[in-house]
């Protein structure tokens, strides 16, 4: 026997209204093997009962009984809400066509009358609980299919379409009437492939289902991506009688998986592709070129003295000055090419030619002009320059890691060379990375060994040598490359972000040496101490000067703080506020290197200095070369106009010394007066100068 269950499986509830206990019996009796049962002996009870949360899903109503008859508890069950649609068969012993046709009129089901045969009973109820779920169903599935979020299309075995839903319409833009007799055919993006169309019927004709992605164009013309699933409704005999297909619109989940992707390959301040990204598209390259027997340049640029900006005007105009010179390496390149920001200020370059050899030069000339041009970022000037490193696939190597490995080493071949240059991997370029390596490791223990030390070089006054400062100078005796030269590991402790330390314990070192020459009796004689732009960053910095000076029982003027003139114009404004503040304190300030960087005079007569250092580049030829001299004394004499004191460095002839004098500098250093020399010397040197 086919029965209905409710969702929790339990048999269908039926009810049994009759007012004579002998009828219910038989009735329970036939029906409780397959039915749960609910009896009502009068009218009202029965209404109360099928009123309530568990509602009969049949009722079997006695029509003749006292007080409330069957056919007024039909029409009031009919009447309310909650009971209209309770199925309702009436048994009784009634057989007039007056009460059948009454109780059929108010919407019974079915009419028995007594004495019931049993099987028909049976038949009858089942038929009926049957025949409403089917409705119930049907009623659930046309309400789906009317208010599916999801389009549905049902089409005939020849697959034209018979019936669409609103969804469809929302979706294509197409009508039922536009629509109907025709193939789905018609929403076909051309996107699709026929293979693609194959396998799609081969898996429909096969397992009766398909699911997958395809393209679809909406009736305006535009395509759209969407998820579709077909399934196949077949006859008792097997044989094909509809497809149902759904689909839904998966545009915004193609545009979250595309944003998801680009995120993952691609940088987030300069758009550019990541180092994950170049991982792939890189061995993709390869592959091509071998194939089309071309060759592919890695190209390695980094930023020279990047860190200086950042550390020095901070994350926001260092990013500002990235997202630039993305674009300009955009620019610079074709449209094939890519560009990919490795990291910090680590772009590289790919490109493939015939000849990359000669392809990566030229892109290298453009990317120096572009790169070097200045910048203007949150209203502040800045410079920059590249160092490039190139390698050549196949000849510098066959693996992504050796490419990129021997382009790395290229371009800090270019950085020792002087920077702002190009320069192709060569095996010997190897030997140089090595030593590079070990500066940058030896450099952290180079203050906790004691491996630094501390050179003075004497500054004069011009009209009678007398010495009335020290410059300190900062030297390096290395375990196993001996003396290493200032010009080599100054820039590597800045690129690594160590130059902050050098700072600070040349500051302390030399503040505690000057007290002891105090306490030798040398009362007046200054040291000049260079400060970084990471020191002069640091938030805390007037504090920490202080305290040193205090600690060392000394006062301002007792200390020079030189600073270089492009170091403090990376941001003037910045360093003429602190630059006040250590004034205030008493100490002495100078601008080293004068005429080697990009001074604006509208700053310069703003900072509170007291000192011009010119540099010895301009010093050293002022004898011979007719430009060198010229700006010496251009230099000086706008010192003096600003009423500022001229240190010239690098004095190493008397013809240098008789012109400078003439000009009026007011300091000299140089190799004419004495070289630096260490700090047990000094005290010597004084006393010797004394005896004169």
């Amino acid at each position: 026997m086919i029965q209905t269950v409710d969702e929790t499986g339990k048999k269908p509830l039926i009810m049994l209204v009759d007012d004579v206990p002998a009828n219910i019996h038989v009735l329970a009796a036939a029906l409780k093997a397959d039915y749960r049962i609910k009896i009502a002996v009068n009218g009202p009870a029965a209404l109360d009962l099928a009123g309530r949360h568990d509602k009969p899903e049949l009722i079997l109503l006695d029509v003749m009984m006292p007080g409330m008859n069957g056919i007024e508890v039909m029409r009031e069950l009919r009447a309310r809400p909650e009971t209209k649609d309770i199925p309702v068969i009436f048994v009784s012993a009634d057989s007039s066509e007056q009460s059948q046709v009454a109780g059929l009129d108010l919407g019974a089901d079915d009419y028995l009358t007594k004495p019931v045969v049993v099987p028909v009973l049976m038949a009858r109820v089942r038929n009926i609980l049957q025949r409403k779920y089917a409705e119930a169903q049907l009623r659930l599935a046309a309400h789906v299919f009317e208010h599916s979020g999801e389009a549905i299309m049902i089409t005939d075995r020849n697959n034209h379409i018979l019936k669409i839903n609103p969804a469809f319409s929302r979706l294509t833009g197409y009508t039922a009437s536009e629509v109907r007799g025709k193939s789905p055919s018609i929403l076909a993006s051309g996107k699709t492939t026929p293979d693609e169309y194959r396998a799609m019927w081969h898996s429909i004709n096969e397992s009766g289902f398909w699911q997958g992605e395809i393209w679809d164009r909406h009736k305006d013309g535009c395509v759209y991506p969407k998820l579709l699933t077909i399934s196949v409704v077949r006859s008792v005999s097997g044989s094909v009688d509809y497809y149902i297909a759904s689909f839904a619109d998966i545009s915004a989940q193609k545009a979250t998986e595309e944003k998801i992707r680009h995120i993952a390959h691609h940088d987030p301040l300069t758009d550019l592709p990541n180092r994950l990204y170049l991982q792939i598209s890189l061995k993709q390259t390869m592959l091509l070129v071998r194939r089309k027997e071309e060759e592919a340049a890695v190209m390695f640029i980094d930023l020279d003295r990047f860190k200086v900006i950042n550390d020095s005007l901070g994350h926001q105009v260092g990013d500002g000055l990235l997202i630039e010179v993305a674009h300009r390496l955009k620019d610079s390149v074709r449209d094939s090419d890519l560009v990919v920001r490795l990291g910090g200020d680590e772009f590289v370059i790919v490109l493939t030619d015939k000849n990359a050899a000669h392809a990566s030069a030229h892109v290298a000339d453009k990317i120096l002009t572009a790169l070097s041009k200045p910048y203007l970022v949150n209203g502040i000037n800045l410079r920059t320059t590249p160092s490039i490193g190139i390698s050549l696939y196949p000849h510098d190597g066959e693996t992504i890691e050796l490419l990129m490995k021997n382009a790395d080493t290229a371009m800090y071949h270019a950085k020792a060379v002087g920077r702002n240059n190009y320069q192709f991997f060569r095996a010997e370029m190897k030997h140089l990375t090595n030593d590079r390596l070990l500066l940058e490791h030896s450099l952290h223990e180079a203050l906790e060994k004691g491996q630094l030390y501390l050179h003075y070089q004497p500054q004069v006054k011009s009209e009678n040598d007398y010495v009335i400062g020290l410059e300190v100078l900062l030297r390096w005796e290395h375990p196993v490359l001996g003396n290493v030269p200032p010009d080599q590991f100054i820039p590597v402790a800045e690129e690594i972000g160590l130059i902050g330390r050098l700072g600070e314990w040349v500051l302390n070192t030399a503040c505690s040496q000057l007290r002891d020459w105090r306490g030798q009796g040398f009362k007046d004689v200054r040291i000049a101490v260079n400060l970084s732009v990471q020191q002069l960053r640091q938030a805390h910095l007037v504090e920490r000067v202080a305290s040193v000076l205090r600690a060392n029982e000394l006062a301002g003027g007792d200390l020079e703080l030189e600073i270089t003139e492009s170091a403090a114009m990376l941001n003037p404004e910045v360093a003429i506020e602190i630059f006040k503040a250590l004034r205030n304190i008493g100490v002495e300030l100078a601008i080293d290197d004068f005429g080697t960087g990009y001074s604006s005079l509208s700053y310069l007569k703003l900072l509170p200095i007291q000192r011009l250092k010119l540099d010895r580049t301009f010093v050293k030829d002022i004898e011979t070369d007719p430009n060198d001299a010229a700006i010496c004394s251009a230099t000086i004499a706008l010192a003096h106009a600003l009423g500022i004191e001229v240190v010239a460095e690098g004095v190493e002839t008397e013809a240098q010394r008789d012109y400078l004098l003439r000009r009026e500098a007011d300091l000299m250093q140089g190799f004419l007066f004495a070289k630096p020399m260490p700090a047990e010397a000094v005290p010597v040197f004084l006393n010797s100068l004394r005896a004169v």
